[in-house]
C-alpha cells in the first residue's frame, strides 16, 4: 500500500506542478521516483539490477513460476518487490530496477554506494543485442514521457537503427558507460552475483538455480524445471499474446500484435544485432565495444566476431 501511495503522490504532485518549465518538471520527476526506488532498495531482500531489454521480464517470469511452484501459488501474478512476499513471508522481497532514478534521489550518481550493503544480482547482456532491443522499445512501446525523462530522441523522430546506436545519450556509448560503472563498483557490493543473459540461455536451469541459491531459496529440481518451461520463449510470447499478466501492468503485454517488434519478448536471440546491419557497420560497433567496455563481463568471443551479410 505505502508503494501505492507514492505513486499516486507523484502524479499528484506532478499535476500540480504543471505549470513548471519542462526540465524543471523532468529533474522533479526523476527525484520522486528515485525516493520510490530508495524506499523499496532500503526494504528489500535482495536486488536485481539491469538496463533495459538485457532479460529482466524472462528473469522476473522465471523466478515467479519457481516461487508460485514453491509455494503452491497461482500463475497470474508476476513477482513486483513485496507482492509475493505478502502472500506467504518465505517469498524474499526483490526490487528489480533499471537504476535509471535512485541517483536522483541520493545524490550518489558516480558509485554504486546506496547498493553496498545489499544483495545484488547484475543481469548483463552484450550491449549490442541490449541496444537493438531498446531501439525496439523506444519504436515500439516506450511511452513519449519516457523518452523525454531517460533523455532519448524525441517521440515521433524517424532514427533509423544505426544512429540509434551510435547516439551518445541512448546508444552503445550509454548501455556501455552503464555496465562499466558497475564493473568499477561490484567489488564494493557485500554480496553480488553477475549473471549472464548469455549464459541464462545456453543453461537456463543451471543458471536459474545459481540465482534462488544466491537470493537463499534454492528449491527443487523438479520446481526448478517447471519454472524453465514455463518461461520459455514460445509460451511467454503466448502468454503476452493472451494477456495472461494484464494484472501486472503494460510489461508483458504486446503494443501491437500484428507487429512481431512491438513485444515485450522478441527474438530472443543471442547474437541477433547482426541481422539489422551491414558488414561495416557491425565491425564499427564492435570495435567500439572492444574499446571500450570492462573486461568485467567476458561476453562471449565468438560474438563478436566479423559479421555475416546481413539479414
Amino acid at each position: 500500500m505505502h508503494t501505492v501511495f507514492k505513486k499516486v503522490s507523484r502524479f499528484l504532485i506532478l499535476g500540480l506542478c504543471f505549470w513548471m518549465p519542462a526540465q524543471r518538471k523532468i529533474r522533479l520527476e526523476r527525484w520522486l521516483r528515485g525516493r520510490e526506488e530508495f524506499y523499496k532498495l532500503e526494504r528489500a531482500d535482495c536486488v536485481i539490477v539491469s538496463f533495459g531489454k538485457s532479460g529482466r521480464t524472462w528473469l522476473r517470469v522465471l523466478l515467479s513460476r519457481f516461487y508460485q511452484l514453491e509455494h503452491s501459488l497461482p500463475e497470474h501474478n508476476l513477482i513486483g518487490f513485496d507482492n509475493l512476499h505478502r502472500k506467504n513471508a518465505a517469498i524474499p522481497r526483490i526490487f528489480f530496477t533499471h537504476d535509471n532514478y535512485l541517483k536522483d534521489y541520493t545524490g550518489n550518481a558516480d558509485s554504486k554506494k546506496d547498493y553496498y550493503g545489499k544483495k545484488v544480482i547484475l543481469l548483463a547482456r552484450n550491449p549490442l543485442d541490449t541496444t537493438v532491443s531498446q531501439y525496439f522499445q523506444w519504436k515500439f512501446r516506450m511511452r513519449p514521457g519516457k523518452k523525454s525523462l531517460n533523455d532519448y530522441p524525441e517521440h515521433g523522430s524517424d532514427l533509423e537503427i544505426f544512429p540509434f546506436m551510435m547516439d551518445r545519450d541512448a546508444g552503445l556509448p550509454k548501455v556501455i558507460d552503464y555496465l562499466n560503472l558497475w564493473a568499477r563498483e561490484a567489488p564494493r557490493c557485500a554480496d553480488f552475483l553477475l549473471v549472464r543473459y548469455e549464459d541464462m540461455r545456453a543453461d537456463t536451469a543451471g543458471t536459474l538455480e545459481r540465482i534462488v541459491k544466491f537470493i537463499g531459496t534454492p528449491g527443487t529440481p523438479e520446481h526448478i524445471q517447471g519454472a524453465v518451461e514455463f518461461a520459455s520463449v514460445e509460451n511467454m510470447r503466448a502468454m503476452e499474446t493472451g494477456r495472461t499478466f494484464w494484472k501486472s501492468g503494460s510489461r508483458m503485454v504486446a503494443k501491437d500484435a500484428s507487429n512481431p517488434d512491438s513485444f515485450k519478448v522478441r527474438k530472443a536471440k543471442v547474437g541477433g544485432y547482426r541481422d539489422y546491419f551491414d558488414d561495416a557497420q557491425v565491425l564499427e560497433m564492435q570495435a567500439l565495444v572492444k574499446k571500450e567496455l570492462a573486461g568485467f563481463y567476458d561476453f562471449p568471443l565468438e560474438e563478436l566476431k566479423a559479421a555475416s551479410p546481413a539479414a
